[in-house]
């Protein structure tokens, strides 16, 4: 197992996660194109780490850094985590978990987070199995601005 933080020329294994994140989270929207896949993982303020099983992709996490005003630290949200069906329950998840963590204390992060929705007991459980250092209770709301509506 390895796991390692994608840089710009990443694409092929950044699609290959997106893959098992519809796959994991039964998402049937459209992969960005290469252009805009590009462009994130370009951008300084987006980060991507997969775990990798003979060099091949079988899950990872998507980070957004937030930068606060009441601080000069930067914050990780994380996104999105995944692995692969096959490879779950095989400690991949937490070890990813302890990678972006040691990688955020080394890069002077103040905190790292995830937000989990209450009924997914499974990616709850999972959670409360990592290293953290709290859990609080939230409400989300969400505003659709699409032209849809």
């Amino acid at each position: 197992m390895e796991i390692k933080k994608l840089n710009s020329d990443s694409l092929i294994d950044f699609k290959s996660l997106i893959e098992i994140f519809k796959l994991v989270f039964e998402n049937n929207e459209p992969i960005a194109d290469n252009e805009q896949l590009g462009k994130l993982l370009s951008n300084p303020d987006f980060f991507v780490f997969v775990v990798k099983s003979n060099n091949k992709v079988v899950g990872g996490l998507t980070i957004y850094v937030l930068h606060t005003y009441f601080g000069t630290k930067p914050i990780a949200y994380i996104y999105d985590v995944g692995v692969s069906p096959d490879f779950q329950r095989q400690g991949l998840g937490k070890a990813l978990i302890a990678e972006v963590c040691n990688f955020c204390k080394q890069n002077d992060f103040e905190d790292a987070y995830v937000e989990v929705e209450s009924d997914d007991i499974d990616a709850v459980e999972f959670y409360r199995k990592t290293e953290f250092s709290s859990e609080m209770k939230a409400i989300h709301f969400t505003y659709d601005l699409s032209d849809e509506n």
